[in-house]
């Protein structure tokens, strides 16, 4: 495996597993004829798409014969020129298929329409694309994950039960403009409302732990009765505990999280976040690639396939 650093860019080119220095030209040969698969994910500052890129490693050694692996993200996850510049340069490099997690629903799908134009196969996990988008440029790609509703329903069900029916509940979400960050507060919002609660404040922390920290601090000096913050990713969940813990209340705040990273099990079993969603993302790459290779083989556009979920709590760990 060779690690190359691009300035703001970090990428990691896996090469097939049992290839050597002393590789004849029929070797060289059969490396060629061999997919090159391009995984564009959002931030590797984050430890979900660590996880996310470690799991494709995992794959591509164990599958060296079948494919070339080429991963790379962005420095944050709001950095959208990035991903665009990104996905250009997987263009350029002339790969067969791009798997991407889209840092945005919306401004991803110009730079994916020339992919596709170039005769590149797309594959959209994590983060769905708009339908709408993608209708408006004649698009048909994919989406291989789960029902960010449903894992937000799921999870704030459980934290909300028991709880009075006048609790406050804030909610902390993703960047506004993400399909998923849009699923998740919806599926916590019927939550809320199904449990006879109310949201006295939805604020974007724009999945940023730092950012979370601060936007719950002032949720607490605006809101010192608080009781519930439903947190659309573990980042933003393991800055609200942080702010909760400075805060020093006399009552507990409970707090949910998404994405079940490590760094949230601390937190889990000492009872300062309540539960997460496992969306496993150390596989969601995994399904994006074995997919984008069934759709470079077959040569046909594919339908969207949904992941598994599972509710995460102290007891699961």
């Amino acid at each position: 495996m060779k690690i190359i650093s691009i300035t703001l860019v970090s990428v990691i080119l896996l090469t097939a597993c049992g290839a050597d220095d002393s590789s004849d030209s029929s070797t060289l040969g059969d490396a060629a004829a061999k997919p090159m698969i391009a995984l564009v994910m959002k931030s590797l500052a984050n430890e979900f798409f660590v996880n996310m890129a470690n799991g494709a490693e995992a794959h591509q050694a164990e599958h060296g014969e079948q494919y070339e692996l080429l991963v790379n993200g962005i420095r944050n996850e709001s950095d959208l020129a990035q991903q665009v510049n990104l996905v250009d340069q997987m263009i350029s490099s002339g790969v067969q298929a791009i798997v991407i997690a889209p840092a945005d629903s919306r401004a991803l799908v110009p730079a994916l329409a020339r992919a596709v134009a170039a005769g590149i196969v797309v594959i959209n996990i994590d983060n769905r694309l708009e339908p709408e988008i993608l209708e408006e440029y004649n698009l048909q790609i994919p989406f291989i994950g789960p029902s960010n509703r449903e894992g937000a329903k799921l999870v704030g069900d459980y934290v909300l039960q028991g709880l009075d029916d006048d609790s406050e509940v804030a909610i902390l979400e993703g960047i506004s403009s993400a399909f998923n960050s849009i699923q998740r507060r919806t599926g916590f919002e019927e939550a809320v409302a199904q449990a006879n609660m109310q949201v006295v404040t939805l604020q974007s922390g724009d999945w940023d732990q730092t950012k979370a920290a601060q936007l719950t601090s002032a949720i607490l000096s605006q809101y010192p009765g608080l009781d519930v913050i439903l947190a659309a990713n573990d980042n933003m969940a393991l800055g609200a505990a942080s702010a909760v813990a400075l805060a020093n209340l006399d009552h507990k705040v409970t707090i949910a999280g998404f994405d079940n990273i490590s760094a949230i099990h601390p937190l889990l079993e000492a009872g300062a976040v309540a539960a997460t969603v496992d969306q496993f993302g150390e596989q969601l790459a995994v399904f994006g690639i074995e997919y984008a290779l069934e759709a470079v083989a077959s040569g046909t556009v594919l339908e969207d396939r949904e992941t598994p979920l599972e509710l995460i709590t102290a007891a699961s760990l």
